[in-house]
């Protein structure tokens, strides 16, 4: 792992700054639009009440990527035509899923096309597993994106809960993108997408007055797999499995034991351990803090395989960070004790 790059410090810290500024302006200049237009009705799924508008990721979508851009093309950084066109028709997939609810069908459809532009137009040299055949490991990459994106949405059911993975997980990419283990596309992608995150934060603290909706936790999804996929990529692969270690473990696990029940796991629930927890006695505020402290040891754990790039030191990191992933789910699915 090289020293850090001073050089990226500063459009880095830009990035985050005017992404946050921009993504809490737009918030708060949507917000009566989507009270009348986009309300969220509390369903079978729901951790609210009340009806609350949801599409905030409006803000997030769009400062991630204008940000992103504008310093990208100021410090001639070349972003992903492919990245910017998946998040861009992620968003109009989970805007149309909003306002009026979409078929499984073509939201698929929309999210396989989305996620192929981004697999499929990677450069051959970009390849993780040499020994299988490219067009298979892109089939695989395929596969794992439209799956992590539908986690990610998946996940989105509670006050912050997006904050508190997505926040952890970008700025650990920018902490590697200012070590030289990154890319410089990457990083300053990441780096907008945790500003335009932290901006929101503030209208998504409970009781939230705004929801992200779908418009923002599918290209969310997009773009945080597409930095992990970038880390993986450049020699990383513990550090890409540790950050996202509790999202995939908590959506796969419940996924895997609703099938297991021979329940309609595509119909809306309340299974998922988060969802539980609250069920189980945890207020939203302990849910969040548990969360955010979880992930945030998971990224210091990915950044010390990255630190100290050895076997054995990525090894123990996978092995600790399954043991807190664990615990922490096994905590959310016990009533809670005291007070």
């Amino acid at each position: 792992m090289s020293p850090f790059s001073l050089d990226l410090l500063a459009p880095a810290s830009v990035t985050v700054v005017g992404a946050a500024a921009l993504a809490a302006l737009i918030t708060r200049l949507s917000l009566p639009l989507l009270q009348r237009h986009a309300l969220a009705t509390p369903n079978a799924r729901s951790s609210h009440k009340s009806p609350t508008p949801q599409g905030g990721g409006i803000a997030v979508t769009a400062a991630t990527l204008v940000v992103a851009a504008t310093i990208a093309a100021w410090y001639n950084v070349a972003l992903s035509p492919a990245l910017l066109l998946g998040a861009l028709l992620m968003a109009g997939v989970g805007f149309a899923d909003d306002v009026r609810s979409l078929a499984v069908g073509p939201r698929l459809a929309f999210q396989v096309l989305a996620v192929g532009l981004l697999v499929f137009s990677a450069p051959a040299s970009q390849q993780l597993l040499p020994a299988l055949p490219l067009v298979l490991e892109r089939g695989l990459i395929l596969f794992a994106g439209v799956w992590f994106v539908n986690l990610v949405n998946f996940m989105d059911g509670l006050d912050l809960m997006t904050v508190s993975e997505g926040v952890p997980v970008s700025l650990a990419l920018v902490v590697a993108g200012l070590s030289g283990d990154l890319p410089s596309s990457a990083t300053l992608l990441a780096a907008a997408l945790c500003g335009a995150l932290c901006g929101f934060a503030p209208f998504n603290r409970p009781v939230a007055r705004i929801f992200l909706g779908d418009v923002g936790s599918l290209p969310i999804g997009l773009m945080l797999f597409w930095g992990l996929w970038q880390l993986a990529a450049h020699g990383h692969g513990a550090a890409a499995l540790l950050l996202p270690a509790y999202y995939v473990a908590d959506a796969t696990l419940t996924l895997g034991l609703r099938i297991w029940r021979r329940e309609r796991f595509w119909a809306a629930h309340r299974s998922h351990f988060y969802q539980r927890a609250t069920d189980n006695g945890f207020p939203v505020s302990a849910v969040i803090r548990r969360t955010t402290l979880l992930n945030t040891a998971l990224a210091l754990l990915a950044l010390l395989t990255i630190r100290v790039p050895s076997l054995a030191v990525a090894a123990l990191a996978l092995l600790a960070g399954t043991i807190a992933v664990g615990l922490t789910l096994r905590s959310f699915a016990r009533h809670r004790a005291g007070p």
